[in-house]
């Protein structure tokens, strides 16, 4: 926790932002958040992780090496260059639009969705509809830290056969 940076009041004020490129930054906090996650997946069958952007690209990618699966991006419209699919949905501050593109996943495929925080949880349950529309065999979500003081309620919404996994709770 010493290592989590903390910005009172961005992007809005009464918002604490919790700022995980401060843990990134540190190689032996980015080498346990690797360690701690691919001991909760490494018996899970992942073939494919979602990164979400931007700050779930880091942790997906590094542990999809120690998995062995592929990485998927989720991006903001615009982003990726083939056909894509995509998801609308409501945050904290306001609307927004996730995407991926339509071949990034098959009905075989075992599917990690990764994220730095969960709040609302409207960027990942957007992201979870988004992968269910491919049909894969499972889907499980992670994220580094988990806000649970806050009246935020982000585990709510979540279809009951998803796997919700965070390794800080706030």
């Amino acid at each position: 926790m010493q290592h989590l940076r903390c910005i009172p009041d961005w992007p809005k004020k009464g918002v604490n932002f919790r700022d995980v490129t401060t843990l990134f930054k540190n190689a032996a906090c980015l080498k346990e958040i690797n360690k701690e996650m691919f001991d909760l997946y490494k018996d899970k069958g992942i073939t494919k992780i979602v990164g979400i952007e931007s700050r779930g690209f880091v942790m997906s990618s590094a542990l999809a090496i120690e998995l062995g699966a592929g990485v998927v991006l989720c991006r903001k419209p615009g982003k990726l260059p083939c056909d894509t699919v995509q998801e609308s949905y409501a945050k904290e501050y306001g609307k927004d639009t996730i995407e991926i593109h339509k071949d990034a996943i098959s009905e075989d495929d075992v599917v990690l969705l990764h994220d730095d925080l969960l709040a609302t949880g409207g960027t990942m349950k957007a992201a979870c509809n988004l992968v269910k529309k491919f049909h894969p065999k499972k889907v499980y979500c992670n994220f580094i830290i988990e806000l649970i003081n806050e009246g935020l309620n982000g585990r709510e919404g979540f279809d009951d056969d998803i796997e919700i996994t965070s390794l800080i709770k706030i």
